[in-house]
Order: C-alpha cells, then sequence, then structure tokens
C-alpha cells in the first residue's frame, strides 16, 4: 500500500476535534473499536490514531505523512517539520506562573531556582534568551501542584481559562507563547497533490467557522452606508426587492463581529436581519 498517512490523535478532546474537523472535509472514516488504523472512504488515505505528544516526531521520521497536533508539542520535539494550516481550535498560552504570594515580577529574577514543567526545551530556550541558570524538574503530570509540593519555586505549564492557577492560587510571571492545534507535513511532501488537496478542504473548513453569512435588507438610500458596516470577503451581493426603494444583501461577517454588526445594521435601518452558519466554504 501507498496511500497517504494522516496522523490524529487517538484519545482525548483533541481527537474529537480532529475527527469532527477530518469529516466536515469530506475525509469520512469509521474506527473500529481501538484499532490504530482507518481507512478513508473513496480516497487512498489511511488514518493513524498516536499520542499527540509523538505526533511531531513520527511525522519527521515519515511514519505518518500529515498529522494533527498541539503546535507546543512541535515546538517542544525540536523537529523539523512543514506546518501546513493552523487548525483554529485548542488555543492556550505557555506561561511562567509563581505563587500569587511570591516576590518575583519578571523572569530575570528566577535565577538559580526549580521550575517544573512539561515542556523543558521551550522553556530552557526562553530561560536562555533571558540570560537566566535555573534547575529545570521535567514533569509530565499535574504540573500545577509541584510548587504546593514543594518540587519548585515556579512552573511553566499551559493555560486556557486561568481556573486552574486560580485553585492553586498561582499567578502569571510572564507569557512565553501562544498555541494552538496544527496540521503538521513530513519535510519530504509525500504524495504532493493529494495533501494538497487535503490541507485545501480542511481550510475551507476552518475558514467556514470563522464566518457566518449575514443576510438583510436595506433601503437603497442607506447602501453604501450598509457597505462601509458590512463590505463581505471581496464585496457584499446586492438583490433588488420588489419594492424599488428597498435591496437584499448577503455578506460573509466574521462570527466574532455578528452581534455587533447586527445591532449597528438595525439602527441604520436594516430590517429582516438574519445569520445563518456556513459549514463549509472556497475563497
Amino acid at each position: 500500500m501507498n496511500n497517504l498517512r494522516i496522523g490524529v490523535p487517538s484519545k482525548g478532546r483533541l481527537a474529537e476535534l480532529a475527527e469532527e474537523l477530518l469529516n466536515q472535509a469530506g475525509l469520512n472514516f469509521r474506527r473500529q473499536d481501538r484499532s490504530l488504523f482507518a481507512r478513508v472512504r473513496d480516497m487512498p488515505i489511511d488514518v493513524t490514531f498516536l499520542r499527540p505528544d509523538d505526533m511531531p516526531l513520527l511525522c519527521a521520521e515519515g511514519a505518518i505523512d500529515l498529522g494533527v497536533t498541539g503546535s507546543d508539542l512541535v515546538g517542544e520535539s525540536g523537529v523539523e517539520l512543514v506546518e501546513r494550516l493552523r487548525l483554529g481550535v485548542g488555543k492556550c498560552r505557555l506561561a511562567i506562573c509563581v505563587p500569587e504570594e511570591s516576590d518575583f515580577h519578571q523572569p530575570s529574577e528566577l535565577g538559580g531556582c526549580r521550575i517544573a514543567t512539561s515542556f523543558p526545551r521551550i522553556t530552557e530556550q526562553y530561560l536562555r534568551s533571558h540570560g537566566v541558570d535555573v534547575h529545570l524538574v521535567p514533569i509530565t503530570g499535574s504540573v500545577e501542584v509541584m510548587i504546593a509540593l514543594g518540587v519548585a519555586e515556579a512552573i511553566v505549564d499551559l493555560v486556557e481559562t486561568g481556573s486552574t492557577l486560580a485553585a492553586n492560587r498561582l499567578r502569571i510571571l510572564d507569557e512565553i507563547g501562544r498555541y494552538e492545534t496544527v496540521l503538521v507535513q513530513n519535510p519530504d511532501r509525500r504524495h504532493p497533490e493529494l495533501a494538497d488537496r487535503v490541507v485545501r478542504r480542511l481550510e475551507g473548513v476552518v475558514i467556514a467557522r470563522s464566518y457566518s453569512l449575514l443576510e438583510y435588507n436595506i433601503p437603497r438610500s442607506k447602501l453604501a452606508e450598509a457597505e462601509i458596516i458590512t463590505p463581505g470577503f471581496n464585496s457584499p451581493t446586492v438583490n433588488p426587492l420588489e419594492d424599488p426603494a428597498w435591496c437584499a444583501i448577503r455578506v460573509m461577517v466574521r462570527r466574532g463581529d455578528v452581534i455587533s454588526v447586527m445591532e449597528r445594521l438595525e439602527v441604520l435601518g436594516a430590517s429582516a436581519i438574519l445569520e445563518t452558519q456556513i459549514t463549509n466554504c472556497r475563497l
């Protein structure tokens, strides 16, 4: 067999997100029980289920051609990969955290401290750039409790909402970087046309998740002002209504801006303002 091989996480929330994304992109497969392999229907593609932290190395070694994993894990692995697409999910920050009551105010004050982390490579590179020499304590489990256990004076860990930090009476001293789920590719780029086709399909889903389709009616006299509020991806679609004084607008709007855009259109005089979710697109 000489199929394109895609690695996806074998379990957890990231596995669910990856499977949903692939299915929305038309890459349909069915995993039998706890099998490590599956075949994409109607395409010469095999899906391999792997641990996310093994994904970068296995992709670099050629065991898989494409892989879905965290950009933090790619950075920690130190291997050379081609980042093909940021998938817009699993966003988080990697930060240096210290006790709320500590006297630390900047990373340069951590010299000689013990720092616990699951990301020793990234942490060492960051602290070296700040001229700080510390004792790193590599941890694979619950990093946030290492200070309470007396193992370290500070930690470097992923932060999403900050609720875990608050529960452990920790605060962020400095942010090292921001990461998210990415699609990476082996530098040898086997099956280039098929790989590009997969990337393009996934890109359509990722873009669609960032936009909504907004439709509304507006007096033609207000059209120019409405187009300033909703310029669209290239330009809005404008259709005449039976009443020549009115027209109908159809336009893509960033999902995070929809509510405020609807309010502005309503003030302008728009009516019948409707939001429709976009599941896939090509731009």
